[in-house]
């Protein structure tokens, strides 16, 4: 193990990430009800330019007059891009005016640390100017070649920064891939075309205390897709996966929960070690099958999503 080592820097449930744009009041009031772990409410793209101030306002209001708290709910906004007008006033207003009530920042099209950089710089002059509570988180949304070619850069620069999502809409269109769906698989790439850029933000979280997330999957009448989807973005360490729809919530939910089997498991896995190192012995054997330290890392894995989800639940997420 190197000695150089980065703890995780917040640790949230993000199984179901419900986009939410802002410029739909109604679909606000639904979110907060829903199954989500952590809703974001959207400035950027499912907003068009005319209701773009509207749905600024919108989101202050929701973030002021709704429990999400109590809810048992993270809650995010997406501001709009920084190459965009509109970024400056997003962070002004409703890190002044809602700050309070806001738990991160989804910054989109991150292309270089910098751009991480000027966010939480306005973001730190207004938490001083205003007095604000605590500190509000930022999230990274990886959907450029640009982004992706300094995924490693981002992750480690000095920020706020708590995870990094996998924007594949954009990416796809940026590298001109021949596709025309969000997140699906083109029959003709042998694989799935999505893994090295997934497998490769996920391993730059790990390696600098981030949270992974898989973006959206466009056909919300395919749960099948999606379902399958997700499995493959967990079994590269992802944690979570956005929902466009409300169908997809449980879906996530579902596939980023560890079974009751898995969990029953992971204890078995830790109760076996413990009583191996009483012997003075460094692995075990459990179910015919060898375990070490490495097993007891992966099973506490298991267990802190399940305490999560244990905390959630009795928030009333």
């Amino acid at each position: 193990m190197s000695y150089t080592l980065y703890p995780v820097r917040k640790q949230r449930l993000q199984r179901s990430y419900l986009a939410v744009p802002g410029s739909n009041p109604t679909m606000i009031d639904r979110a907060i009800k829903s199954a989500a772990d952590y809703v974001f409410l959207d400035c950027e793209d499912a907003v068009a330019p005319p209701d773009k101030e509207q749905a600024r306002k919108n989101i202050i209001q929701a973030l002021n007059d709704l429990d999400w708290k109590g809810a048992g709910k993270s809650v995010s906004v997406r501001i709009n891009g920084l190459d965009t007008h509109y970024m400056y006033r997003d962070v002004v207003d409703i890190m002044e005016q809602a700050g309070s009530r806001l738990d991160t920042i989804l910054i989109p099209k991150v292309g270089v640390p910098a751009d991480v950089y000027m966010v939480e710089c306005l973001m730190s002059q207004i938490e001083v100017a205003k007095s604000l509570p605590h500190r509000v988180g930022t999230e990274a949304l990886i959907e450029t070649p640009l982004g992706m070619a300094n995924v490693e850069a981002i992750a480690a620069a000095p920020s706020r920064l708590e995870s990094m999502h996998f924007g594949v809409a954009d990416y796809a269109a940026f590298n001109k891939a021949r596709t025309v769906v969000i997140g699906g698989l083109n029959p003709d790439y042998p694989g799935d075309q999505w893994h090295f850029a997934l497998s490769r933000m996920t391993v730059s979280c790990r390696a600098y205390g981030l949270r992974p997330i898989d973006g959206p999957f466009g056909d919300f009448s395919d749960p099948d897709g999606y379902t399958a989807a997700a499995k493959r973005a967990a079994a590269l360490g992802i944690e979570g996966k956005w929902a466009i729809h409300p169908s997809q919530i449980e879906l996530a939910n579902a596939v980023f929960s560890p079974l009751p089997a898995e969990v029953d498991k992971a204890h078995r896995i830790i109760a076996a070690l413990k009583e191996a190192e009483a012997q003075g012995k460094g692995a075990a054997s459990l179910d015919g099958k060898m375990i070490d330290a490495a097993s007891e890392k992966m099973a506490r894995n298991i267990l802190i999503v399940a305490d999560a989800i244990k905390a959630g639940a009795a928030r009333g997420g």
